[in-house]
């Protein structure tokens, strides 16, 4: 009697199973998109993530031939959208928005986070990046960054800036400018940008932290006061406002990007497919010239440069984190 056959249908009893489970999600990706798509976005609309999502979801409708409907969910340092997107279906009808914090800052200081920033998700590509600016009330007494810091060492507790949410890229700037000022700045989170730089036009905040795109046009319209930009260079849209380095802060860069991602499961073949349109959508003018317009630069990738970025920002700014104190208010 030969052996060899129960053996063998033994090994390809669990191979014919794995196969018949892969069908259904092969044939998920050929079929994919069939329907409108999710792009969660971690914020309230009118903030820079909310211009980048929306940029790209008109693109991305236009390619897929299928709508691509921003939807809007802010709280808990972005938590909340990262949650939803980690935990829902790994069909790639869910999109996340990424900005820089909610994976390399937020978990060096959130507890009981339902992600993990490197198992969670499967990335898809970068999408933009921006400069973040350092600005303050008409009525803030100084002139220019050298100013506030003389003026914050001489009074500590006296001033205080606002960010976009605990655990954000922004609130981080802020910490990483107050431990290398040596100055007693005090935070105060807001659930998005435009409440935040509200807060500081209208006096209850003196400085606010926030991205170029945010600020330009608070400051060219003479509603706040721009002191630095922590960018290597002086922005087109701001040439008067010196960077941090050019204030005496040589080294002093935060950059600020968005990205792509979706469900760690998602089938490779609509990863895959994501990321060629959204370097497609890249290379067009048109989104080219709505990111300019914006203060933000089109900044396509691979989903494993995606991933990289991400190491190499959780590393450097857990350092931050650790040095400054920084907490989850």
């Amino acid at each position: 009697m030969n052996t060899a056959f129960p053996s063998l249908r033994r090994l390809a009893t669990p191979l014919l199973a794995a196969v018949a489970l892969a069908l259904p999600f092969a044939a998920a990706a050929d079929n994919w998109p069939s329907k409108p798509l999710k792009l969660i976005v971690p914020y309230p609309p009118g903030g820079a993530a909310d211009t980048v999502g929306r940029i790209y979801a008109d693109a991305l409708s236009e390619s897929l031939k299928q709508p691509v409907v921003v939807e809007n969910k802010p709280g808990a340092g972005t938590a909340i959208a990262a949650e939803f997107v980690a935990n829902g279906p790994a069909d790639g009808y869910t999109l996340n928005l990424v900005p820089t914090g909610q994976l390399t800052v937020l978990p060096h200081i959130a507890k009981n986070l339902k992600f993990d920033p490197f198992k969670s998700f499967a990335p898809v590509s970068l999408l933009a990046y921006t400069g973040v600016v350092i600005a303050a009330n008409n009525d803030v007494p100084v002139t220019d960054l050298k100013g506030l810091v003389a003026q914050a060492k001489a009074a500590p507790g006296k001033f205080s800036y606002s960010s976009s949410g605990s655990g954000t890229i922004i609130h981080l700037a802020g910490e990483y400018f107050r431990l290398t000022s040596g100055t007693d700045i005090l935070h105060v989170p807001f659930k998005g940008s435009a409440p935040a730089v509200t807060a500081v036009i209208g006096g209850n905040v003196n400085l606010a932290v926030d991205t170029l795109t945010i600020l330009a046009p608070q400051i060219k319209g003479g509603k706040l006061k721009g002191l630095a930009i922590a960018s290597r260079e002086r922005s087109p849209l701001l040439p008067d406002v010196p960077t941090v380095a050019e204030a005496g802060y040589p080294g002093f860069e935060v950059t600020s990007w968005f990205g792509l991602n979706v469900a760690a499961a998602t089938p490779p073949a609509i990863v895959e497919r994501l990321n060629a349109e959204i370097a497609k959508a890249a290379a067009s003018p048109t989104v080219k010239e709505k990111l300019a317009a914006q203060g933000l630069d089109a900044w396509p990738s691979t989903p494993a440069a995606f991933a990289a970025q991400v190491r190499t920002d959780y590393d450097k700014y857990g350092k931050v984190v650790r040095e400054s104190g920084t907490q989850f208010d």
